[in-house]
């Protein structure tokens, strides 16, 4: 069982992401903004962390770099359903930053629980190389 934390302003997405992964068998925190989400984050330990790009109070891009400066090795699922520019846009930025796997909505649940797998279980490096 992992410690997920979701961050996202949408009430359904929240509920949805915080069902799919209870399921699954993780514990899971939500956050409404990018500025709770920093607090709650920094005053429990987790896993992986979902974020959305496009929230009031502190956007995922804010969000993810605030996030990385409390702990530099967080795994990160960036998510976008767009905003006043196209969703690829914000992803592309957030998909440049190492351990940042990105998601354009609507995603799958398939999609998601790969995303969270290819984080958290990264392939073993060959050391003969």
């Amino acid at each position: 069982m992992k410690r997920i934390l979701i961050i996202d302003d949408e009430e359904s997405a929240l509920d949805l992401l915080r069902r799919i992964l209870e399921q699954e068998g993780h514990e899971v925190a939500a956050a409404r903004n990018g500025q709770e989400g920093i607090e709650i984050f920094r005053r429990q330990q987790f896993d992986l962390v979902v974020t959305d790009m496009v929230m009031p109070v502190k956007d995922g891009l804010k969000t993810i770099l605030e996030l990385r400066r409390v702990d530099p090795a967080i795994p990160l699922i960036a998510i976008s359903g767009g905003g006043a520019i196209a969703k690829e846009r914000y992803l592309n930025v957030a998909g440049y930053i190492d351990g940042v796997c990105t998601l354009p909505k609507p995603f799958s649940r398939a999609e998601l629980l790969s995303a969270i797998d290819k984080l958290l279980n990264p392939p073993a490096q060959d050391s003969q190389a």
